[in-house]
C-alpha cells in the first residue's frame, strides 16, 4: 500500500544529511503515522535496518540491564536475534514504544558518542516520561514532534504537488482572490477534511475509497483508544477525572463562551482535584489548550491567565467522533458546519495554528466588549486572528487595528468562507489557507 507523504519525510532526510546528527526522538499521540514513517525512510535509506517494537517484542527489554555501553547492547541484541547486522555508517536502529522502556534514551548518549550508527526511537507521548527521558540524554539527542496530517498533507494525499501549493500561495502572497475553480474545489477538500480529520488510516481510507463509508467507525475507534490509554497510563492522577474532562470538551466548545469550567466537569468538582489532569492531556498530545491573555498585548508567555482557557481537539475528526450521532450525520451528509456554534471551525484554526508552531491565546474582557478568537505573534506586532462565519468583521477586530490604546496591534486577520482580501486594516483568508499563515506573515514586509 502507498504511504502518504509526510512532512516528517523532509525533516528525517535533512537529519540524515546532517554530519553532526544526534540520535533522534520522534513524539507524538498514538496512530499518526511515527512507526510507518521511519520505517519507510530507513527502508529507502540504510543497508542495515533493526526494528524494536519494546511492546510486540518484550524480550528485548532487558538489553540495558548490563549497562549502556554500545557492543554490550549490540550483542544482547544480536544474542536475541543472531541474523541481524551492524554495518557501520549505514545501519539504522529503531527503538519503538519507549514508554515501555524508558531506559533506552539512556544510551542515546553512548550511541551519540560511538558515531557508527544511527538510532531514533518513538513512542505514544501518552505513555512516555519525557522528564525521565530529558534528564537522562540531554544534549545528546534531537526531539521531532509529529501530529496528524495538516490540510497541505491532506491535500498531497489527494495528488496535490508542491508546485500547486506555491501557486496557491501565490496569490496569497499577492492578496489576489483564487480563482472561482481553484476556491471551490479547495473548500470542497477543507469540508471533507473538517469531517475525516488527519489521521493517516482514516485519511487513506476516504482517499482510495471516496467516501465517508466506514469513516465513523475507524474515528469511535480512534476515540475508543485513547480513552483506553488514559486508563492505561495516567499514573498517579486520578483516570476517572481525566475521563471526566476529556469527555467534557465537545460540550464547552459547543457554548457561545468556549471556556472550560472545570467546576461544571461533575457535581460538587473542585479545581483543586483536577490539578495536574490538564497538562496530562497537553503532554499526550490529543489536546491543544488556548489561554486567556490578561490584555491584547505583547508580550503573550508569562501574560496569561493559567486558569482561564479553552480546549481543542487535535485533530478535527477527534471532535467530530466525540459529538452526537445526530450531528455526525449531518455533517457527512448535509455538510452542514453551521452545527456547535463554531466550534468546528475554530477547533481546525486552533490545530492548523499549532501545527505551524504557534501557543494559542485568546481575549476576552469581563463585559464581553471585546473578544478575539486567537493572537499570535510576529516579531514585535501583535495579531489577532478572527474565526467567523459572517462576512464582515467584528468590532473586536475593528476596534484591536484602530483604537491606538492597542499599540502592539498594527493588523489583523480574518479566516472565513470568503475570498483573499485586505482592507488596509486587516487580511482576509478562506479557512482552508490558515496552514500557510505562519509563511505569510514571516515574508509579510519584506
Amino acid at each position: 500500500m502507498e504511504l502518504l507523504k509526510r512532512k516528517i519525510d523532509t525533516f528525517l532526510t535533512d537529519w540524515k544529511n546532517d554530519p553532526d546528527r544526534k540520535p533522534l526522538i520522534v513524539r507524538g499521540a498514538r496512530q499518526i503515522g511515527k512507526t510507518r514513517s521511519i520505517e519507510e525512510f530507513a527502508k529507502k535509506n540504510y543497508k542495515s535496518f533493526i526494528e524494536i517494537n519494546f511492546i510486540l517484542q518484550e524480550e528485548y527489554r532487558s538489553i540495558f540491564d548490563e549497562g549502556y555501553e554500545v557492543e554490550r547492547i549490540l550483542k544482547n541484541i544480536s544474542f536475541i536475534d543472531s541474523n541481524v547486522e551492524f554495518i557501520s555508517g549505514d545501519t539504522l536502529i529503531f527503538f519503538d514504544e519507549i514508554q515501555a522502556v524508558p531506559k533506552a534514551a539512556t544510551a542515546l548518549k553512548s550511541f551519540k558518542l560511538d558515531g557508527r550508527f544511527d538510532v531514533i526511537c518513538s513512542g505514544s507521548l501518552m505513555g512516555i516520561n519525557y522528564q525521565e527521558i530529558e534528564s537522562n540524554s540531554v544534549g545528546y539527542k534531537t526531539d521531532y514532534e509529529m501530529k496528524s496530517l495538516d490540510f497541505e498533507e491532506f491535500l498531497w494525499a489527494f495528488g496535490y504537488k508542491e508546485e500547486q501549493i506555491e501557486d496557491i500561495y501565490s496569490y496569497m502572497k499577492a492578496l489576489k482572490p483564487l480563482p472561482k475553480a481553484y476556491f471551490d474545489r479547495l473548500n470542497d477538500l477543507f469540508k471533507d477534511y473538517l469531517v475525516v480529520g488527519g489521521m493517516p488510516e482514516i485519511v487513506k481510507k476516504f482517499v482510495d475509497q471516496k467516501s465517508f463509508s466506514g469513516i465513523l467507525a475507524l474515528q469511535k475507534q480512534i476515540a475508543k483508544d485513547y480513552e483506553e490509554d488514559i486508563t492505561k497510563y495516567a499514573g498517579g492522577l486520578d483516570k476517572g477525572r481525566i475521563l471526566g474532562f476529556y469527555r467534557k470538551i465537545p460540550s464547552f466548545l459547543g457554548n457561545e463562551n468556549k471556556k472550560f469550567f472545570i467546576t461544571k466537569i461533575e457535581k460538587n468538582a473542585r479545581s483543586k482535584d483536577y490539578v495536574g489532569v490538564l497538562d496530562w492531556l497537553v503532554n499526550s498530545g490529543i489536546i491543544n489548550v488556548s489561554y486567556c491573555l490578561l490584555e491584547p498585548s505583547l508580550p503573550l508567555k508569562g501574560h496569561y491567565n493559567p486558569n482561564n482557557f479553552r480546549v481543542y481537539f487535535m485533530d478535527t475528526g477527534l471532535l467530530i467522533a466525540n459529538l452526537d450521532d445526530e450531528t455526525q450525520k449531518d455533517l457527512r451528509n448535509n455538510q452542514n458546519f453551521g452545527v456547535g456554534k463554531g466550534a468546528i471551525y475554530e477547533n481546525f484554526v486552533g490545530d492548523m495554528l499549532v501545527k505551524e508552531g504557534y501557543d494559542l491565546f485568546f481575549y476576552k474582557d469581563e463585559k464581553g466588549h471585546l473578544e478575539m478568537d486567537f493572537f499570535i505573534r510576529k516579531e514585535s506586532d501583535l495579531i489577532p486572528v478572527e474565526v467567523k462565519a459572517s462576512d464582515g468583521p467584528t468590532s473586536s477586530l475593528v476596534k484591536l487595528v484602530t483604537k491606538p490604546v492597542y499599540e502592539d496591534v498594527k493588523y489583523g486577520v480574518k479566516l472565513a468562507k470568503l475570498n483573499i482580501g485586505f482592507d488596509g486594516r486587516f487580511y482576509t483568508f478562506p479557512y482552508f489557507l490558515a496552514f500557510l499563515l505562519r509563511k505569510f506573515l514571516s515574508e509579510l514586509n519584506k
